[in-house]
């Protein structure tokens, strides 16, 4: 578990960079491109690292690779191409002088949440079957698919923001039309794959690979994800994002109602 705390510490020193790097850029969306090559840097070495079957560490070291590579090149692209984050942005209003300051404090708790998340990682990676099992193939499946998932409602919105008649207006196509965030309720799904691999019967210890779907979900839901962008959706789309939620639901996917 020492691994855990070398991954937190190794991606605190990233994040203290990329405070500096966002700060001469003047766009406070590095930090994300910078914590999610990080951290998947950590979660690679640390499943590589941990005691068992080379193979799976191989597997996980990869998929770790697959996850940051997707999400941290769709930020980075998103943060080259267009304007700062509207989360960042409207921050940046708020605070004024101490926006900083309050920067800074954000990015303090991002290595200690990689710390967190990387013991879902070692423990599957540490998983004492030296053999191919079921709960291996469920696992990999969770995150391939959820990967997939996130990769789509990126890429639907991407495509709806490209269509000049939609500006303005509220994305609904594909995914979207089923819940207000699908590319977090994925992002959250993601990290279930490693308690799927994990889990060990009658080893207590295993259950708190639970941590990192756990913890994803509570920051994307109540922390860092939904609340400061429904903050901006509100402030930029009023009532019509108003309506917007009143038909949806933020994350867990329903039938469309009618508008």
């Amino acid at each position: 578990m020492i691994l855990c705390l070398y991954a937190g510490l190794g991606v605190t020193l990233a994040m203290v960079l990329a405070w500096l790097v966002q700060r001469a850029a003047g766009n406070a969306g590095w930090i994300d491109v910078f914590w999610t090559f990080s951290s998947g840097l950590a979660f690679a070495l640390v499943a590589l690292a941990a005691p068992g079957a080379v193979w799976r560490h191989v597997l996980l070291a990869v998929l770790a690779v697959l996850w940051a590579g997707r999400l941290g090149g769709h930020i980075a692209w998103r943060v080259v191409t267009s304007p700062e984050d509207t989360r960042y942005a409207l921050m940046r209003a708020a605070a004024g002088a101490r926006f900083q300051a309050r920067m800074f404090r954000l990015i303090a708790g991002q290595g200690p949440v990689t710390g967190l998340l990387a013991v879902s990682v070692y423990l599957a990676a540490a998983q004492p079957a030296q053999g191919l099992r079921a709960a291996d193939i469920a696992g990999v499946a969770v995150l391939l698919i959820a990967l997939a998932g996130e990769a789509l409602a990126d890429q639907q919105l991407r495509a709806w923001r490209a269509d000049p008649a939609n500006r303005g207006g509220i994305c609904e196509a594909g995914l979207w039309a089923f819940c207000r965030h699908p590319n977090y309720l994925c992002e959250a799904l993601l990290w279930l794959a490693y308690p799927v691999i994990a889990l060990v019967p009658g080893q207590p210890l295993t259950w708190l690979s639970f941590i990192a779907p756990a913890l994803m979900f509570a920051v994307l839901r109540y922390l860092t994800g939904v609340p400061p962008l429904e903050a901006a959706m509100l402030a930029r789309r009023g009532e019509a994002y108003r309506a917007y939620q009143a038909r949806t639901s933020a994350m867990w996917p329903r039938r469309p109602m009618r508008r």
